[in-house]
């Protein structure tokens, strides 16, 4: 048997020094769209919403590689490379041949893989000479990140968050501040569409489209600044591939190859960037692990939603984008992954799953997903975040049906985030307290009735 320690740490020689492009590989991807005239957008007619050298990088499906600047590099080499680790306890408990392996990404302050992106973001907003960054968070992970980065980098920072995830995680607030955020509960009365919503439902929770209504709106309105957003886009995916080319070359340094690979799906950038390394394998026409996605039952856009183009905010604000939506209106009950309460998913995602390179999407309730962190935070000693414990708990399940058919099978999974801030979210469940909330089909679609209709009929 091969000594394969409990955490390895990819030599710093081996970091990947560019991020991977899947769309490069992939076949092409459907435009984004002025929802007013059909016109498919470029590059240019972004650069009024994100950082200049952002929207190309949103744009780009000709580079396979682009070089990570080098003060990014060595911001990521302050927490990076993130540990492959083994989870011997883990199988132990399960009594599973399957061996498992997780890409651990919580070893910053955010306790996330956000930092990877937000880095990015900031980098190319400070080079531009922008005051300051506009964003959304859900559970409070990538606001936490932007700070820390635009702190890093000498930028101003407002984080408009979801209002559930602001009342269970007050804390997470406050290190945003502490890095020098100004932090907002969405829906609030600052902003137009704000203003909207809290007119229909005063009482709302909020929803990260919602959130990233208001972002985009001060972003728009406030001179030297531009939006940043945390998941979903592709410039977010081509971020987080570091993820990916990490695990994959830590795991060929082991001599492993997984025989699946599993992330869970908010907006879809963890996801996108866990997979990349091995997703290029397929793309290329090599053998490839399976790949499976895992969502909420509370807000399941690649379960139950359509594939259409539809808004990427609640407000309307954004550009038209070709992806799996339960539509723009959706507003997924209050629990508590917050980070995957997102009504849409990544365009490239997306467009794989529909494809059939992603081979497999389950959705999960919560009360499963928080027994399965809990067993594994008690062998494994790391508390995960709810979003990151969907992907643990269908690693969980793959296990046992190893240990049900004899098969041996190798199983790789993100846990992207800790779960420091969420113990309302833990003391709800351990107290009984914790419902499982299935939207009925009644609520799809209503969340349905919201995407745009296209009266163009190139699309």
């Amino acid at each position: 048997m091969k000594n394969i320690p409990y955490k390895f740490y990819l030599p710093e020689d081996k970091l990947p020094t560019a991020w991977y492009n899947l769309r490069a590989d992939m076949p092409p991807i459907d435009p984004m769209i002025h929802p007013g005239t059909g016109a498919e957008l470029r590059a240019d007619d972004l650069k009024h919403i994100f950082a200049d050298v952002l929207s190309e990088q949103e744009m780009d499906d000709k580079t396979p590689h682009i070089d990570i600047p080098g003060p990014v590099l060595d911001y990521y080499k302050s927490y990076r490379p993130s540990p492959l680790c083994r989870a011997y306890n883990l199988e132990k408990l399960l009594d599973t041949p399957a061996k498992i392996y997780y890409k651990f990404e919580g070893n910053n302050t955010s306790g996330s893989h956000k930092l990877n992106s937000a880095a990015a973001m900031a980098y190319y907003a400070k080079q531009q000479g922008l005051r300051g960054l506009a964003t959304e968070t859900g559970a409070g992970q990538w606001g936490t990140a932007m700070s820390m980065a635009c702190a890093f980098f000498g930028l101003e920072l407002k984080v408009f968050m979801v209002k559930i995830s602001s009342q269970q995680k007050p804390y997470r607030k406050a290190i945003m501040e502490t890095y020098g955020a100004s932090v907002t509960p969405s829906p609030s009365d600052t902003t137009e569409v704000g203003r909207g919503f809290l007119a229909v439902n005063p009482d709302s929770a909020g929803s990260l489209g919602c959130a990233i209504s208001e972002a985009i709106e001060f972003a728009s309105g406030s001179e030297g600044y531009r939006y940043a957003l945390g998941s979903m886009l592709n410039q977010v995916v081509l971020h987080q591939s570091v993820i990916g080319l990490e695990a994959k070359a830590a795991m060929d340094e082991l001599g492993e190859r997984p025989d699946i690979v599993i992330g869970c799906a908010g907006g879809g950038s963890n996801l996108g960037g866990l997979i990349s390394g091995y997703m290029r394998d397929r793309l290329q026409g090599r053998a490839a692990p399976k790949f499976i996605a895992v969502e909420p039952q509370s807000c399941p856009s690649m379960t139950r939603g359509r594939y259409e183009y539809d808004f990427g905010d609640t407000g309307g604000i954004t550009p038209l984008v070709k992806m799996y939506t339960l539509g723009c209106g959706y507003m997924p009950p209050a629990e508590h992954s917050g980070g995957l309460r997102y009504h849409g998913m990544s365009p490239i995602v997306s467009k794989l799953y529909h494809d059939g390179y992603l081979d497999e999407a389950v959705a999960l309730p919560q009360s499963r997903v928080f027994d399965a962190a809990i067993s594994f935070a008690r062998v494994e000693t790391i508390l995960p975040a709810p979003e990151s414990a969907h992907a643990i708990c269908a690693a969980m399940d793959e296990a046992v049906r190893c240990r049900e058919s004899g098969e041996a099978k190798t199983i790789l999974f993100g846990l992207t985030g800790v779960g420091s801030f969420d113990m309302a979210a833990y003391s709800a469940y351990i107290s009984g307290a914790m419902r499982d909330t299935l939207p009925t089909d009644s609520d799809i679609e209503a969340g349905f009735a919201t995407i745009p209709k296209l009266n163009f009929s190139k699309y």
